[in-house]
């Protein structure tokens, strides 16, 4: 099972997991709500996953620009 971690704002790839078996509580996944789990994460027909997350870089554009989180998307 693959699970991609990707940038919600910009779309880079943040990281990546490799394993044979995963579950939700040694992911953490357990401790989301189902609504953020639907936000978060995607699964694939192949087996994969993708997480969204936030990077560094628009973690700190956040961070400097607190209004940018009024906005759905700040990259342009």
């Amino acid at each position: 099972m693959t699970i991609t971690y990707q940038c919600r704002h910009c779309g880079q790839e943040v990281g990546k997991l490799e394993q044979q078996s995963c579950t939700i509580d040694k992911l953490g996944f357990n401790q989301l709500t189902n609504q953020e789990r639907q936000e978060m994460i995607e699964y694939h027909n192949d087996g994969t996953m993708t997480v969204k997350t936030i990077c560094e870089d628009c973690q700190e554009a956040l961070e400097r620009n607190p209004h940018y989180h009024q906005l759905h998307s700040f990259i342009q």
